[in-house]
């Protein structure tokens, strides 16, 4: 993160502060990550996390510094251990 990032909040807002990963082979789509992350993550069809963004990656979702505790919580409460923090800091 530049000087400019860490003074500046609209500025840190383009950079994530880490990458949640979710692997689609553990998740039962319990949906705890789904209501701890609204602004992030949304349900496909059968209750399992997509990335809210239109385009891009599904299974790694940048998070947004504002967003860290929420992801925070997130990985802690998956109950199937399907959610990771990449990048972390």
């Amino acid at each position: 993160m530049t000087r400019a990032e860490a003074t500046s909040p609209a500025l840190s807002r383009r950079r994530p502060a880490a990458t949640l990963h979710i692997d689609w082979t553990r998740c039962q789509a319990r949906g705890a990550c789904l209501e701890l992350l609204p602004a992030l993550l949304r349900a496909d069809d059968d209750g399992y996390p997509l990335a809210a963004a239109p385009a891009g990656a599904r299974t790694d979702v940048p998070v947004p510094p504002e967003e860290m505790p929420a992801a925070r919580d997130a990985v802690a409460l998956c109950p199937r251990l399907a959610l990771t923090l990449r990048g972390d800091r």
